[in-house]
């Protein structure tokens, strides 16, 4: 332990000396010092069992890159040091030995990562000691998988490509109007009928056309578990989100008596809102619901479950006679203050239970949930209020954190649904508003990009959506709100990343990116 303790000290004195490595996120400190360590021969790997899947990943990553290589043996050590901020790490580097400690395993999870990266294509590791933390607390992915459905094997490729940018908070999108993507043994028909549609929407919105082909899938609770399991051995935390009030034509195809009107209505077929919701007057409702979630949370360990609760037409409830009983019992101001119930009533039994609610700021409408947690989309304003009142916030406004609009305004730009975020516009965005206070800006817990998929059908739209955007978004979060000035030399770094990617088989969009250059093909070609 008193090496370690050394170790440590070395680290601390280093604080506040930055050098660049071909990394992405940036590291919060880094000295470049002494030799380089070839990555080759065999490497003695020392961890304690509850290390053992980052001592695998370790491995893993050296006998791939090193494929032989003869070469002394190279010790290294992963340790977790007591006291230390969960997500923070330190990483040495010298000759013969590699040192990675941090606050729990998460933390030696993010060393490895860096230190995978840094070696950069180049056989060897440069003579460094690293000293780093997150920003932000919260550094997340949204993945819209109702819209069009992405499989297992992507889903987990998607969680790779954010471990590798030490993102930590994976939002899956399971239920919406189009589609009920996971599977409620309770409720059958939630998948029997709910995941399938008749059509789909295709084209721009505006030429309002349509397929006749059946679409869909779901995810078994086999699989979610699975799913959820490989994100935990990567630090990653899966939020699910099931939409309501509204959002529901998919499980109010499966189930018409949860409406207001008790019709029966296909699962939607196109894109947008829908003024059909669940009914806030019926018990069977939340019932319903209840056990919906209980098996929602027994696949999800988490924290957080989403709730949805934007984007729910109160043209219904206004019609509707038992909404309006509901108001008058109640003692309700009207529908907005119905759908503030509706949310409460829901929090109230996930709290009871141990988990808190995170809904789009619409949920801020009629009063806001006493525990509730505010995701703000419509710009930062839901988020600034739930700041000012308390409640914590994760940033994820359409601009920039809208990755569904384009990134370019360059011909031939796949279509998409509108807007326009490029990747220095991400870059360069500030989670916390500046007219927070310092108490309250504490509440910004960070921000999200979200990747809503009407316009988006494949894996590999789905990644030129996300690549290189997602490089900029992780510095952000994990380093710091960044300035213009840092942009050139960033640009430097996520082209070498976005090579990285590529030459893996990943879909990297080349805007922002510099050129490559004739010599760099030929050396990539080898």
């Amino acid at each position: 332990m008193r090496g370690l303790v050394g170790f440590w000290l070395l680290v601390t004195s280093t604080l506040g000396v930055a050098q660049t490595l071909q990394v992405i996120p940036q590291p919060q400190s880094v000295v470049l010092e002494g030799e380089a360590l070839p990555v080759a021969g065999n490497l003695y790997v020392v961890a304690t069992p509850a290390l053992q899947g980052e001592a695998d990943l370790l491995r893993t990553w050296w006998n791939t890159t090193s494929k032989g290589a003869k070469g002394s043996v190279v010790s290294a050590e992963l340790r977790v040091v007591q006291g230390l901020p969960a997500e923070e790490y330190a990483l040495k580097v010298s000759p013969g030995k590699i040192v990675v400690v941090g606050g729990s395993a998460a933390g030696v999870f993010y060393g490895i990562q860096t230190l995978i990266q840094a070696e950069s294509g180049q056989k060897k590791l440069p003579g460094m000691t690293v000293r780093d933390q997150p920003a932000f607390a919260y550094r997340g992915m949204h993945l819209d998988v109702c819209r069009h459905f992405f499989d297992v094997a992507f889903v987990k490729r998607y969680l790779d490509l954010m471990a590798e940018h030490k993102m930590n908070r994976f939002h899956w999108h399971l239920t919406e109007d189009q589609g009920w993507r996971i599977e409620i043994k309770r409720y059958p028909r939630l998948t029997e009928v709910g995941a399938w549609r008749n059509a789909s929407q295709v084209g721009p919105y505006g030429d309002q056309r349509f397929d006749s082909a059946r679409y869909g899938g779901f995810y078994t609770q086999d699989e979610v578990r699975d799913i959820v399991a490989y994100a935990a051995a990567r630090h990653i935390t899966v939020i699910p989100e099931i939409e309501l009030p509204g959002h529901a034509r998919a499980a109010l195809a499966a189930y018409p008596e949860l409406s207001c009107r008790g019709a029966e209505l296909p699962v939607a077929t196109g894109w947008g809102v829908f003024d059909d919701v669940y009914c806030a007057g019926d018990d069977r409702v939340f019932t319903f619901l209840e056990g919906v979630l209980d098996e929602v949370m027994a696949l999800f360990p988490g924290e957080y479950i989403h709730i949805g609760g934007d984007e729910c037409p109160k043209t219904r409830w206004h019609d509707c006679a038992r909404c309006q009983a509901r108001i008058k019992a109640e003692g309700l101001a009207d529908e907005h203050a119905l759908q503030s119930y509706f949310i409460r009533r829901i929090e109230a039994y996930l709290n009871a239970r141990g988990r808190q609610i995170i809904g789009w700021d619409e949920i801020l409408e009629g009063g806001l949930a006493p525990n509730a947690t505010v995701m703000s989309w419509r710009g930062e304003a839901g988020g600034i209020a739930a700041a000012k009142a308390g409640h914590d916030a994760i940033m994820t406004p359409g601009q920039p954190c809208y990755w569904d609009h384009y990134q370019a305004k360059e011909p031939g730009e796949p279509h998409a649904i509108g807007g326009f975020n490029p990747v220095d516009a991400v870059y360069m965005y500030n989670p916390v508003p500046g007219e927070l206070s310092d108490q309250d800006a504490k509440h910004i817990l960070g921000a999200q990009a979200n990747l809503w998929t009407e316009y988006i059908l494949t894996p590999e739209h789905a990644e030129y959506m996300i690549l290189p955007r997602q490089f900029a978004l992780a510095e952000v979060l994990w380093t710091g709100p960044r300035t213009r000035e840092q942009l050139p030399e960033f640009r430097i770094r996520a082209t070498h990343r976005a090579r990285v990617l590529k030459a893996r088989g990943f879909n990297v969009a080349p805007h922002f990116l510099l050129p490559e250059s004739k010599s760099t093909r030929r050396r990539e070609a080898k």
